[in-house]
């Protein structure tokens, strides 16, 4: 097999949750463009069947499952849609996640004053959002004996990140359970279930634009400093997440497991000295 065909993801099955976000629109246009069939999980049909219809417009399958990624029962039912759908599952993205405002610590507020509430929700959605559909939808990866996890981290999960304790500590704990998963994964199913995670540094997005930049276009205090420990001296754009994804999918990543893959400019390398 020459090292083209190492990468293609042609007609292997792969569910996307929160495929319904931002990057979820950039992993979905990946997937399609490698040749695999889509399944997009999220909560709102509107934007699962518009991305479904991104990926026909790339000439790729998509089926669009309406499913919240907390709760098992949803859970299920998609895993029975899909394999009703196409059989079976060959990857999973497990891409629902992200902050909640109240789970943010102003730079002004008391830090013992902190909504453990919003906190605590912040975790779960993150944390137990990947356990969830990985205990529900990996086990048909498992049980066949070949596919490919993947999980979404972060630059909080190597270092401290203010205001942004609940995301930080689901994000550690989302590293942690990559390497366990991964571990029992292949010693229980054998060397062709693989488990890793993508990190990704700061990428400047359409929901993201109003908290990073400032109405006269240049950037927040807080954008500013992620700028500037960044080697490359930018935020990242989306679609430079894509070879990552498309990479730890396929088999050309087939020795890799367990890892973390950091897709940040050097943020993480870079002590900013």
């Amino acid at each position: 097999m020459n090292i083209l065909e190492q990468f293609s993801l042609k007609d292997q099955v792969i569910v996307v949750t929160g495929g319904t976000g931002i990057l979820g629109k950039s992993f979905v246009k990946a997937l399609a463009e490698a040749g695999a069939k889509i399944v997009v999980i999220g909560r709102n049909q509107e934007r699962a069947d518009e991305r479904v219809k991104l990926i026909e417009t790339l000439g790729g399958k998509g089926l669009a499952v309406v499913a919240d990624v907390l709760n098992e029962q949803e859970m299920v039912r998609a895993r029975d849609i899909i394999l009703d759908k196409w059989g079976t599952i060959d990857g999973l993205v497990n891409a629902a996640g992200g902050n909640i405002p109240g789970a943010t610590i102003g730079p002004d507020d008391n830090l013992f004053d902190a909504n453990i509430s919003d906190t605590l929700k912040a975790i779960e959605l993150n944390l137990h959002g990947t356990i969830i559909p990985t205990q529900i939808l990996g086990r048909v990866i498992a049980e066949k004996g070949k596919g490919s996890i993947i999980n979404i981290a972060s630059l909080a999960s190597s270092t401290a990140l203010t205001r942004v304790l609940g995301y930080t500590v689901a994000k550690n704990g989302i590293v942690g359970y990559t390497k366990w998963m991964a571990t029992e994964l292949a010693l229980r199913y054998g060397d062709k279930v693989r488990v890793n995670a993508i990190a990704p540094g700061v990428f400047l997005t359409e929901q993201n634009r109003t908290l990073l930049t400032t109405t006269e276009g240049g950037f927040t205090d807080r954008a500013q400093r992620f700028i500037n420990k960044t080697p490359f001296s930018r935020l990242g754009d989306p679609s430079e997440l894509e070879g990552a994804l498309v990479f730890l999918l396929s088999r050309a990543s087939g020795f890799i497991n367990g890892e973390t893959l950091y897709v940040d400019g050097g943020f993480n390398a870079w002590s900013g000295v």
